[in-house]
């Protein structure tokens, strides 16, 4: 019997189905990413500008690691030595001022701005010294050292009022400079200059009180040499220069600088002070304060004579300078600042004050060592504003004279107690 087969049905007909895609690439990904993040982060700028600077800021600083603030100095970079009150400073680089901060190193068109209540000290790689006073605005126009050691160093004052003070320089052709709209001047070295600015009237000033110093028109008109004692005015209008004398300030007696006081009761016992007198004076002023750049004072008293007692301190440390006036009340430059500690017997011990052998690099010194946690340290006059929490320090010295040098480490901590320790150095 045959085998009956199931019919072979047709193949139904198929239609061909085409398939089209697009390659994506990580790095379009990317860009399409980048451009939404930015129209997100613009438009929290419109929306919230203050809080989205803020942020910014954080992130910076987090991705950073705080470089900016947490690096560690070195003796050739212009650095700040005293802070007070509100500092500002905006990087040549940023758009953002930024607070003040003793770790910041200062470049070449940084700008420092201080307000109503603030003071900021700058130290440059010279030694020289730069004091900006309240409601001030300066740039740092220079701070470079060449290969002979010579070094240059400048600052624009646009408005207030800065004094700098210059050391010994290992190359005759070092210069220090301050600059304003109109004139430039150059401060020799083992020099004291006070440089005023005004922005209303355009009108400018140097005053000298130790050394010399030269000051050019920028136009190049004009200069002028200007020696101790003497003022040089730059009018507004570009018009002759002015140089006239200045009353000289008084010698400081007592209390000798960094001299620590300590008595049974320090609001009560009297503080005598006393200066040299000056000639041509006809009275004196007294200020006491406690910071260095007398940002806040204590005690201003006009007297005619050449001594007073004060009581009523607190324990701490002061500083105090005098200014003279003579009879047609032309006012002196202010004198040398000195500092000294009033401190209560018999509530501490002495303090513990270990200091390592120091280091030279070139005519500055490094100073390191170890003190109590908390505790407070002055070296040759200046804070030491950089203490760890183990009490532990170090501080670069401003630059020294050749030859033998003293250092003086003066402490104070928590309990009163107090510690000096004086170091022997020799600058070849």
């Amino acid at each position: 019997m045959p085998i009956q087969r199931p019919p072979i049905l047709p193949r139904p007909k198929t239609s061909n189905v085409e398939v089209y895609w697009k390659t994506i690439t990580y790095r379009t990904v990317f860009i399409y990413l980048l451009l939404i993040f930015a129209i997100v982060l613009a438009t929290m700028y419109l929306i919230y500008p203050e809080t989205f600077s803020g942020v910014i800021t954080r992130i910076s600083q987090a991705l950073g690691g705080g470089a900016d603030t947490r690096a560690e100095l070195t003796p050739k970079q212009a650095k700040f030595v005293n802070l007070d009150g509100r500092v500002q400073v905006k990087k040549v680089n940023s758009v953002q001022w930024v607070t003040a901060d003793y770790r910041m190193a200062l470049d070449k068109g940084d700008l420092i701005q201080t307000s109503g209540d603030g003071a900021a000290r700058i130290t440059f790689a010279d030694g020289t010294t730069y004091t900006v006073q309240a409601e001030t605005l300066v740039t740092v126009e220079e701070n470079s050292v060449g290969r002979d050691s010579e070094t240059r160093v400048g600052m624009h004052i646009t408005s207030g009022a800065v004094d700098l003070t210059t050391g010994t320089w290992d190359s005759p052709k070092s210069k220090a400079e301050v600059s304003f709209s109109n004139a430039v001047a150059s401060v020799k070295q083992n020099s004291r200059a006070a440089v005023r600015s005004d922005p209303k009237t355009n009108e400018s000033e140097i005053t000298v009180s130790a050394g010399n110093a030269e000051l050019a028109t920028t136009d190049g008109q004009q200069r002028v040499t200007i020696g101790r004692f003497e003022r040089v005015t730059v009018p507004s209008n570009g018009g002759t220069v002015v140089k006239t004398n200045v009353l000289a300030p008084p010698d400081l007696a007592e209390p000798l600088n960094l001299q620590p006081l300590i008595v049974p009761d320090p609001k009560h016992a009297p503080v005598h002070f006393e200066w040299k007198p000056v000639s041509d004076a006809v009275s004196y002023e007294l200020r006491v304060s406690t910071t260095s750049m007398f940002s806040r004072i204590v005690e201003d008293r006009k007297l005619s004579g050449t001594s007073v007692e004060l009581a009523g301190l607190d324990p701490g440390d002061y500083f105090w300078d005098v200014l003279a006036t003579d009879a047609q009340k032309r006012v002196s430059a202010p004198s040398d600042t000195f500092k000294f500690t009033l401190a209560t017997q018999g509530k501490g011990q002495e303090m513990m004050l270990e200091i390592a052998t120091p280091e030279l690099h070139g005519n500055v010194v490094e100073i390191s060592g170890r003190t109590e946690p908390g505790a407070a340290l002055i070296i040759n006059g200046e804070s030491v504003a950089d203490i760890h929490p183990d009490g532990s320090f170090k501080y670069f010295t401003s630059s020294l004279a050749r030859g033998s040098q003293t250092v003086v480490i003066t402490g104070q901590n928590r309990r009163g107690g107090t510690a000096i320790k004086r170091v022997e150095i020799v600058i070849p």
